[in-house]
């Protein structure tokens, strides 16, 4: 999908596509709001910061460094490439974390109490920093329009392919595959672990699925990692996680210095292949 803009390298993306596209009053069909790969295994890997895209209407209104959406998690679905090789399902987004965020609740209540975070529609970045020139941010009526237009429809294909894969399967894991800067002091102290698994407190997966990804991340020491410290779980791992009814979800935020470069967002390659085997073996540890 291409819009009225297209950026590259030069403007900070690394090459990749944040062309634009626009929106304004007109009905987006699902599948220019996000791709669903459907697959045979009782996996389903959600990517809901890999999108780029910004709508016209929206990105004329953002500051020029919000218009690079530098808080994507760059390139997160080409390091999960090899997910459709284990069966997995893939779901993924083209819109971006700026124009609606679809790892927070459409109530906007905050995951983390007392601490810097970002909302539903980001009106500051990780930097702290604006997102929106002035008196440009969304109102609580354009908040609802983006709802309806971008965080239904990717919650609705979610949920139907959680039930679908678990009708299938008798149980499903989500997977919640994330990336983040390794220093954002604006939301966190010191140095990010290389890999943060989170399980909402333990809450969101069975104690042997939980065994399985620990051993997994204990026999490897390319990387450091920590389960359910500073990222527990967002909306979508705390929400739809349940052990229980046979859905279990996990997220995995992985520290962007680990793949890519990230000052240039430009993706490494043979730091990503070091990275994509620990993680392949989680979800196949995942699979059990």
């Amino acid at each position: 999908m291409r819009g009225a803009g297209m950026a590259t390298a030069a403007d900070g993306s690394g090459g990749r596509d944040t062309g634009r596209v626009r929106s304004r009053d007109r009905t987006i069909p699902a599948m220019e709001i996000f791709t669903l790969h459907r697959g045979t295994a009782p996996l389903l890997v959600s990517l809901p910061h890999d999108g780029t895209l910004v709508p016209d209407d929206i990105a004329a209104r953002l500051t020029p460094q919000g218009r690079r959406v530098p808080d994507t998690d760059w390139h997160i679905a080409r390091l999960y490439a090899f997910a459709r090789e284990l069966g997995a399902s893939v779901l993924v987004p083209r819109f971006s974390r700026y124009v609606i965020d679809l790892n927070r609740g459409e109530d906007d209540v905050s995951l983390y109490p007392g601490q810097n975070t970002t909302g539903l529609c980001p009106v500051v970045r990780f930097s702290g920093e604006p997102v929106y020139l002035e008196d440009q941010a969304p109102d609580e009526t354009e908040v609802r329009a983006r709802v309806e237009r971008y965080w239904r429809p990717y919650h609705d294909a979610l949920r139907g392919e959680l039930e679908r894969v678990r009708a299938a399967h008798g149980r499903v894991v989500l997977w919640e595959g994330h990336s983040i800067r390794g220093e954002l002091p604006f939301l966190f102290e010191g140095r990010l672990p290389d890999l943060n698994l989170g399980t909402a407190g333990g809450a969101s997966a069975s104690p042997q699925l939980r065994a399985r990804l620990e051993a997994v991340l204990c026999a490897q020491d390319a990387f450091d990692w920590v389960h359910n410290g500073r990222f527990k779980g967002g909306f979508i791992t705390r929400h739809y996680g349940d052990p229980a009814r046979g859905i279990e979800a996990v997220q995995l935020e992985i520290s962007q210095r680990i793949y890519m470069d990230e000052d240039s967002f430009a993706y490494d390659e043979a730091k990503a292949t070091r990275a994509q085997a620990v993680t392949r073996r989680l979800l196949e540890a995942a699979l059990g």
